[in-house]
């Protein structure tokens, strides 16, 4: 039998690359100096659904909330194996916490027929882990976190080991259920030269829309909508029109979403600088690293 999984995935600034010349003055982050990366821990889970498909047949699609920069993880998805990505774009989504995040998502979810719900443990832009939980909460389904391995799904029992920090835990539910995957559950693939080939034109609606103004230096607003819907029904009968909906086409109730939703506050925000006031040559030797680690033994550093 086959089994329709959902993989929830993100857009995020690469934070390996943060210095100090991307940082605002109020310690945040300034986005749009980093690069756009794919979550890596929702590789992840996009790597399980696959092997999921891979062994048992079945369905993948994949969804993801954010700006329209975003259909760019959307379409490596498709380059990987997954069957359908949708993207959820509004204004009205800015400044979500993570129980609004979840909400909307659990609007999107429950358009969509799933036996199986995967999302990275965490994303490393807010490194919360709260999306997850709360989203296999909204859906009222059965939740296993940090996920390492699948050990077994049949018929509609899934067992699964989970990683408790000082061991594992092998557990088993009923499907439907939402699984949360970390980073060293498995490899995630590479994009498939054929599949790139296929849907290296795959465009969302609001992508169609934006090339159609770049293309036209004084656009005239009606003239680009017609020539928008034109291609974006030209790219559905090729199964390269991305779909994409709005906080109106999932359903979602407003007074949950954005800031009005979103009941996360803000107190302080601190930039800390950690600064060394005194240093110590070490040996390049052998002696010299057990010295060095025999001193902060000693001191307690380290234990």
């Amino acid at each position: 039998m086959g089994y329709k999984c959902i993989v929830l995935i993100k857009q995020v600034p690469d934070t390996k690359r943060i210095t100090g010349d991307v940082m605002n003055d109020d310690g945040t982050v300034k986005r749009s100096a980093l690069p756009a990366i794919f979550n890596p821990e929702d590789l992840n889970a996009l790597e399980t659904a696959l092997e999921i498909k891979g062994q048992f047949r079945g369905r993948v699609t994949v969804l993801t909330m954010g700006l329209p920069g975003a259909s760019a993880i959307l379409r490596e998805s498709l380059y990987r194996g997954a069957d359908e990505a949708i993207l959820i774009t509004d204004p009205r989504c800015a400044a979500s916490d993570t129980l609004a995040t979840s909400y909307i998502l659990s609007c999107a979810v429950k358009k969509l027929d799933y036996d199986i719900v995967l999302c990275g443990r965490q994303a490393i832009d807010g490194d919360t882990a709260q999306v997850g939980p709360q989203l296999a909460e909204k859906l009222a389904v059965t939740q296993i976190t940090y996920v390492e391995e699948l050990i077994e799904l049949a018929g509609k029992t899934i067992t699964a080991q989970r990683n408790i920090g000082n061991g594992s835990q092998q557990v088993k539910a009923k499907l439907p259920v939402l699984l949360t995957v970390v980073g060293d559950a498995n490899e995630p693939r590479v994009a498939a030269a054929r599949k790139m080939m296929k849907f290296k034109n795959a465009r969302t609606p609001i992508e169609v829309e934006q090339e159609g103004k770049d293309e036209n230096p004084d656009p005239n607003e009606a003239d680009i909508k017609e020539l928008a819907a034109h291609k974006c029904s030209k790219l559905e009968k090729r199964g390269l029109l991305i779909k994409q909906w709005d906080l109106d086409s999932v359903g979602a109730d407003l007074n949950w979403c954005g800031a009005g939703g979103s009941p996360t506050k803000v107190h302080r925000i601190q930039s800390v600088v950690l600064a060394a006031k005194q240093s110590k040559d070490v040996e390049p030797s052998a002696d010299g690293i057990s010295d060095m680690i025999h001193e902060l033994i000693e001191e307690k550093t380290i234990t």
